[in-house]
């Protein structure tokens, strides 16, 4: 593919943990990254470490919970570079609570990030793929999405509705070469996870076959390889990568 051609990818939530690796990943096949989020001097961390390593990248600061302005800049994207071939929806926030103790607040602000924005997002990214006959969309999940998780409901329902939404973006879009997964990630060690007392983190462990953490790598590479040319022929799929713990 010439430099003319090259892939444009966005990847959401890109400034720290799973999402700056899943960047990095892409950026490593040769793909362009737009590395969204909120903070922009880690955004410009993340750039840095891609142009170190030969890869090119730009960054965007975004809310995804400002859905009208997180469309924008998506489309943005699509003018700018003339295409936009790869969209990673990893942005999330947690509420976490007691479903008899959650408010409506804490329930719809996850429903809202963390799902309503994934359908803003494809919704806003399918007509530059249409227009290059290819896409590959890949939808961050969680394996509370298979298996629901005390104490995050709104979580685990967001996640579940994650699935859903992206099986029937899949079936959608077959015909126009563009697929659409899930990954779904168990118990990963980010910033998110280091804050778990210890007796959460030995819990996890215990829950996994594998028996620790996965880390931030492992999900980007499975995302990598599913918005790979090699991945053309898997769509509609959710892949947990997860130790074992829903093997059952």
């Amino acid at each position: 593919m010439s430099q003319e051609e090259t892939r444009i990818a966005i990847v959401t939530g890109a400034s720290r943990g799973i999402g700056a690796e899943i960047a990095k990943t892409i950026a490593g096949a040769g793909r362009h990254v737009v590395l969204m989020a909120r903070n922009e001097d880690k955004l410009a961390q993340v750039k840095s470490e891609i142009e170190s390593a030969g890869g090119a990248a730009s960054t965007a600061s975004v809310d995804v919970s400002d859905h009208a302005g997180f469309a924008e800049a998506i489309e943005q994207v699509g003018k700018t570079h003339g295409r936009l071939d790869i969209l990673v929806n990893n942005a999330g926030i947690t509420r976490d609570n007691l479903l008899l103790r959650m408010t409506d607040e804490e329930f719809d602000d996850v429903i809202s990030t963390n799902l309503k924005s994934v359908f803003v997002a494809c919704r806003a990214a399918l007509r530059p793929m249409m227009r290059g006959k290819w896409g590959r969309i890949v939808n961050v999940g969680s394996v509370s999405g298979l298996i629901g998780n005390a104490g995050q409901g709104n979580y685990a329902a967001a996640k579940a509705g994650l699935i859903g939404l992206t099986r029937s973006l899949a079936r959608e879009m077959a015909s126009k070469r563009i697929t659409a997964n899930v990954v779904a990630p168990g118990f990963i060690a980010t910033d998110m996870t280091d804050v778990l007392p210890d007796q959460v983190k030995q819990g996890a462990v215990a829950i996994t076959p594998l028996g620790r953490f996965g880390q931030p790598e492992e999900i980007a590479g499975a995302v990598g390889y599913l918005t790979s040319e090699q991945a053309g022929f898997v769509t509609g799929q959710v892949l947990a990568v997860d130790g074992g713990m829903t093997m059952c």
